[in-house]
């Protein structure tokens, strides 16, 4: 593993519509789930679809520093020998997790309820995103901690002997943050009881099902309580990884924008606290129609079949961000596409992702001549319902997103665009630029 290497891609308007079938990686966040329960399960358990991406493969090297045996089989299949709840062992070695803040965050509350002495840190972009959110909760079971300023890597952690439940309120809709405690309960004696505002994904609290724990779930107004009975035996068993509904976003939306487009997206995973992009694309008028609907590993999956054809603006709640915190760059994309204006409403949360994803949004729109304006933590988008003018060199700020959001944009506008660092793209989605390219698009290195 290594960090990528910086380079440029153009993006311009391909000759004819987007056509074909398609696979896209496994879930980032499920992906990462199914190694961190592997590692904590007694026994074998067998993972097909895992992403392998530069994220996850952080995640694999993690756990394998704390006792786990991982490794990837000929067949594709990984294959993860468990320690148990409470049997990791102490790094020899810091732990390094790239890029990734989900990866960060979750095994922090893994070891908070360990009583072993880690290092943890990053590349550049994951050492400036702050970490505090998960610190100070995790605090409360025993565990210490040690930061640079604002809680940010590296971060030495010392986990409790002795863990104690969490019972916390998250303040504001966090999937990462509600995961971390859940797994920090897991070595706890008694009930850990956590508390979110809004719904967020729940592929945590599916997975914990899945190995054998004990969740209960109650909602709670337009938010839900958790509660986790601490110290189950978790069990090996094994996990088929739906693909990304998050990476899918990039070649659904390409395909809604690109005359003359239509594709199939096989075997995504449709947890609806994971679709508000296609709730939003369909109130925008996109042709999507979903086929083979099944359940897979604990989660629905279907296929999606996509058609191009002309958007509208809508006017996007706040209360659906959780459901897709990660695509609203690549959907400004398709608002400066559509007719009228689109406000996309509450998206603090996208200000301490990879980058400030609201402000770089902003800016990937913007350099490419579409009017755009931030207020508060509104975005707001002024389409015309006619290709954007693009021509703009996009700065990615090393988040892949951006990044894939800016190709795309490159995709439809009248003059092609550049992502300046296109390299943080494999860590996500290993192999996009082929596969965009194999349906059709026109992207290749900047000169």
């Amino acid at each position: 593993m290594h960090e990528p290497t910086a380079r440029s891609l153009i993006s311009v308007r391909p000759a004819a519509g987007l056509t074909g079938q398609i696979a896209i990686p496994g879930d980032k966040s499920i992906s990462h789930r199914a190694l961190m329960f592997g590692a904590l399960a007694t026994g074998e358990t067998r993972i097909s679809g895992l992403l392998t991406g530069e994220d996850v493969l952080r995640t694999a090297a993690a756990m394998r520093a704390l006792g786990a045996e991982i490794a990837a089989g000929a067949d594709g299949i990984w294959r993860v020998a468990g320690r148990g709840i409470g049997g990791l062992t102490e790094p020899a070695d810091v732990l390094d997790m790239g890029n990734s803040g989900t990866a960060a965050r979750l095994l922090c509350g893994i070891l908070a309820s360990h009583p072993l002495f880690a290092v943890m840190t990053g590349d550049a972009s994951l050492r400036g995103r702050p970490m505090r959110r998960v610190i100070d909760p995790l605090t409360a079971t025993g565990a210490r901690f040690a930061a640079r300023s604002g809680g940010r890597l590296p971060l030495a952690i010392e986990g409790a002997r002795d863990a104690l439940p969490l019972e916390y309120r998250v303040p504001v809709p966090s999937a990462q943050v509600k995961s971390a405690l859940l797994l920090a309960g897991l070595n706890a004696q008694g009930v850990t009881r956590i508390e979110e505002p809004e719904a967020t994904r729940d592929h945590t609290e599916n997975m914990l099902r899945h190995f054998g724990a004990i969740v209960r779930v109650e909602t709670a107004g337009t938010g839900r309580i958790v509660e986790l009975d601490g110290q189950p035996e978790l069990r090996a068993a094994d996990i088929a990884v739906p693909g990304d509904p998050s990476s899918a976003a990039f070649p659904l939306i390409a395909a809604l924008l690109v005359p003359g487009s239509r594709i199939v997206i096989q075997a995504v995973g449709l947890n609806p606290l994971r679709t508000g992009l296609f709730l939003c694309l369909e109130e925008m008028g996109a042709a999507i129609i979903i086929r083979n609907r099944r359940t897979e590993g604990g989660e629905p999956v279907g296929d999606l079949e996509i058609a191009a054809g002309p958007l509208r603006s809508a006017d996007i709640p706040a209360g659906r961000a959780p459901s897709m915190i990660d695509e609203y760059p690549v959907l400004a994309v398709a608002a400066a596409c559509a007719a009228g204006t689109t406000r996309m409403r509450g998206l603090k949360e996208l200000r301490v992702k990879e980058s400030d994803r609201l402000a770089a949004t902003a800016a990937l729109l913007s350099v490419n001549g579409v009017k755009v304006e931030i207020e508060g933590d509104d975005l707001i988008v002024h389409g015309t319902g006619r290709p954007p003018a693009g021509g703009g060199l996009v700065q990615t700020h090393m988040d892949h997103r951006i990044a894939m959001s800016a190709i795309v944009l490159g995709m439809v506008a009248a003059e092609p665009v550049t992502a300046g660092d296109a390299g943080f793209i494999d860590t996500s989605f290993p192999g996009f630029v082929a596969l965009m390219n194999g349906i059709g698009a026109a992207i290749r290195p900047a000169p």
